[in-house]
């Protein structure tokens, strides 16, 4: 299993108790982490290791290095820039994956800019979807559930929309707007609603 992080759940005992539980890491880190170079690799990528900060605080003041022996966790390091989103932004991961051949950076770098397609979705669905301001209104644990699955069948059930009109078009699902999509069939949806029952003979009694 690989876990995802963005650069805001970091941590070195977060990492630390994850790492424990059998799991692969690979999170965002924010550019301002002291990550020491300690080999580069072929794929570009570098070793390198997690050392709490106090302790490096510690040794930046003047104590003993080998106060960090026996903490200090193995790493590797990715970098790469993002250029296509106005300003120019590093990204900076870090990962539990020691071996570049298994898990070369480039395809690192690639899942983990999919990480972003996971927000996307709770966002259409929080932001777009649902109402502004709106809650669940469900009262009871089980209506809780039937309500989240209604939301979550509702996008499924828009992505799939948008998905078969990009296969029409031959072009990419993601390149299209969630929100025009949803506004079309509630338009749509509003429209058939609206249509008057075809009208009936009348029988004289």
């Amino acid at each position: 299993m690989l876990i995802l992080a963005d650069r805001g759940f970091y941590s070195y005992d977060f990492w630390k108790d994850s790492a424990s539980n059998g799991a692969q890491l690979l999170w965002r880190v924010p550019n301002n982490l002291d990550l020491p170079v300690l080999g580069a690799l072929p794929d570009g990528s570098y070793r390198s290791e997690l050392v709490p900060g106090q302790v490096k605080a510690a040794i930046k003041a003047g104590g003993r290095a080998s106060r960090a022996d026996g903490l200090r966790i193995s790493v590797r390091v990715i970098e790469y820039m993002i250029t296509n989103r106005g300003e120019s932004e590093t990204i900076r991961l870090v990962t539990s994956i020691a071996d570049h051949t298994l898990a070369p950076a480039l395809e690192l770098a690639g899942l983990y800019a999919q990480r972003w397609e996971h927000e996307l979705t709770f966002d259409e669905i929080e932001t777009h979807q649902m109402h502004p301001g709106r809650v669940l209104r469900s009262r009871t644990p089980d209506l809780v559930k039937q309500e989240v699955w209604a939301l979550l069948i509702t996008h499924d059930a828009v992505r799939a929309f948008i998905t078969e009109a990009a296969d029409d078009l031959g072009a990419d699902p993601d390149r299209y707007s969630f929100t025009r999509a949803i506004n079309v069939i509630r338009r749509q949806v509003l429209n058939q609603a609206a249509i008057s029952p075809l009208r009936t003979p009348q029988i004289d009694a």
